[in-house]
């Protein structure tokens, strides 16, 4: 057979099989997304109409290397700080990323919240919220929470409150949308989000453990008291 021809088969199943895994990669991200818009449908709030829970999940996001957490989880905090004023809930629970001695993200939340009137009895820390999934596991499977509103950016509360649901919390959710001043880290959060619905199907397929599970801790059972 002639190479010209070779060649030119050889392209045409490569050009084959790059358009079917475009196709295959485009399905599972629009089934991620319709898993996630399914799973959160009607239970995602503004704050004046969230129903009342016992617990505001806080899921973590970036603090400075001086301990200040950034304006995306500044407003996460500040939410459920007015949630816990207007008696939405009666307890907050802080879940973020403590993987390195340095890097804290729940004590920052929790600086952050005392500051500014919420009493440290009513802040629950959970050192070992890695990613989304790792939170609601271990929300309800370290701390015995089965019923809160979760607080995140908009463009992320689909995603947490359905992945909550997955381990049996009854999770409602209340998106902030404020930060969208900031265009450019807003616009790469959102692209995130595509990749992140992806590998949240996969986990719950997976039905994977979280990176860190440990013994049952009575923190948000002690704050509802």
């Amino acid at each position: 057979m002639p190479l010209p021809y070779l060649v030119f088969r050889f392209s045409r199943r490569l050009v084959l099989a790059g358009a079917l895994g475009a196709l295959l990669a485009v399905l599972v991200m629009v089934s991620s997304s319709v898993w996630v818009r399914e799973g959160s449908a009607g239970r995602v709030y503004d704050e004046a109409s969230v129903p009342a829970a016992p617990v505001a999940l806080v899921l973590g996001a970036e603090v400075y290397p001086d301990g200040q957490p950034s304006p995306f989880l500044a407003a996460r905090l500040d939410i459920a700080k007015r949630l816990l004023d207007a008696g939405k809930v009666k307890a907050i629970l802080v879940s973020g990323d403590h993987g390195r001695w340095e890097y804290d993200e729940p004590g920052a939340m929790q600086v952050y919240l005392v500051a500014r009137g919420v009493p440290a009895s009513r802040v629950v820390l959970d050192y070992a919220g890695f990613d989304t999934y790792d939170s609601c596991a271990r929300a309800r499977k370290i701390f015995g929470v089965g019923k809160a509103i979760v607080v995140t950016q908009s463009y992320h509360i689909d995603r947490a409150v359905t992945l909550c649901r997955h381990f049996g919390i009854d999770a409602t959710g209340v998106g902030d949308d404020t930060v969208r001043i900031y265009t450019a880290p807003w616009r790469n959060s959102v692209i995130r989000e595509r990749g992140a619905v992806v590998k949240a199907a996969y986990d719950m397929l997976s039905h994977r453990d979280p990176v860190y599970l440990g013994k049952h801790e009575v923190g948000v059972e002690q704050a509802l008291s």
